[in-house]
């Protein structure tokens, strides 16, 4: 490892009084809710919705489905780039802790890292170099290392003392199911994770979360109707206790209600066999404001803010470093 390549945490609370910093990437789906003239009421009911889920889950000891509440931190990561004596840091990742208020026992629990997973140099590979790679080219392809950089940062991020110092446990991203898979209910069950589905074949976004060293499985659950996407890497269900994956599931479910309303809000409940479809138009839409066509636009703009300010200038020396690095 290169001892001049490190990280700085920064948190900062996401509430109904959040306001995104300057630095903040726009298009985070957190960031994204607190803008425009209705932040707060966005924010507000966002987090009610978190809540209500989790005590909807959480149901054991909890007969006025009011027992638990859920504190989300912010975590902002910067990727420090020391060259020649000068520190140069960048915005690399942020990401979103749940922290679980348990106010009978009046005790805060800790929830995991990960959940929401924002990444400059993903809107790069993803929103700049695959399109321009596939701009000319007669049939899709990805280019040679495609991820590979980024894989290799976050999994220098998660091995880093500055992450080790800050959580307990390793990070667990959940997003939604891609449109483009077909999914097959299994007789697996776990009682908070839900019902398991499995893929037809794997997604260039499993593939590009596999290079960062998490692999998926899908989960649909309880009064959920359709599976989740968690990445992780080690033992899903034995590694975290129930409460820790309520928080996650709670997060996230709610987020995808907001975002993708056609699939997570839908009127009906995936089958044996599944496939997830943002044409459905079975579904209900929340209280909350938001707008998918900025946020696609946007990744753009950020992944050439990414090229222009972070892999540009540093490309020599991050070459030197991906080719040496290794865990």
């Amino acid at each position: 490892m290169n001892e001049e390549f490190t990280f700085t945490i920064k948190s900062i609370r996401f509430d109904e009084d959040y306001h995104p910093s300057d630095n903040t990437r726009i298009t985070t789906n957190f960031a994204n809710l607190a803008r425009g003239e209705s932040r707060r009421e966005n924010l507000r009911n966002a987090l009610k919705m978190i809540d209500n889920r989790f005590n909807a889950l959480a149901h054991w000891d909890n007969p006025q489905a009011d027992r638990y509440s859920v504190d989300l931190e912010i975590i902002s990561v910067e990727f420090n780039v020391g060259v020649e004596g000068v520190n140069d840091s960048f915005p690399l990742i942020e990401i979103l802790k749940t922290n679980i208020i348990d106010k009978k026992a009046e005790k805060r629990i800790d929830g995991i890292a990960g959940n929401n997973f924002s990444s400059y140099v993903r809107d790069y590979d993803f929103s700049v170099l695959l399109p321009d790679h596939n701009r000319k080219r007669p049939s899709f392809s990805v280019p040679d290392n495609f991820g590979g950089l980024h894989g290799k940062l976050f999994k220098h991020f998660v091995h880093s003392n500055a992450y080790k110092e800050k959580f307990k446990k390793a990070p667990v991203i959940c997003l939604s199911a891609s449109s483009s898979r077909t999914y097959r209910r299994t007789e697996n069950q776990h009682p908070v994770l839900g019902v398991e589905y499995q893929q037809d074949q794997h997604s260039l976004t499993d593939q590009y979360f596999g290079k960062m060293g998490l692999r998926v499985r899908f989960f649909m659950p309880p009064d959920g109707v359709a599976p989740l996407a968690f990445y992780f890497s080690g033992d899903l269900p034995n590694d975290y206790n129930n409460l820790e994956l309520i928080g996650t599931i709670s997060t996230m479910e709610t987020f995808q209600k907001i975002y993708r309303p056609e699939i997570y809000n839908a009127n009906s409940t995936a089958g044996k066999f599944y496939q997830p479809s943002l044409q459905n138009r079975d579904y209900s839409l929340t209280q909350i404001v938001y707008d998918r066509e900025e946020r696609s636009r946007l990744a753009i703009e950020q992944g050439k803010f990414a090229h222009e300010h972070f892999i540009k200038p540093h490309q020599a020396t991050l070459e030197q470093w991906f080719a040496s690095y290794a865990l």
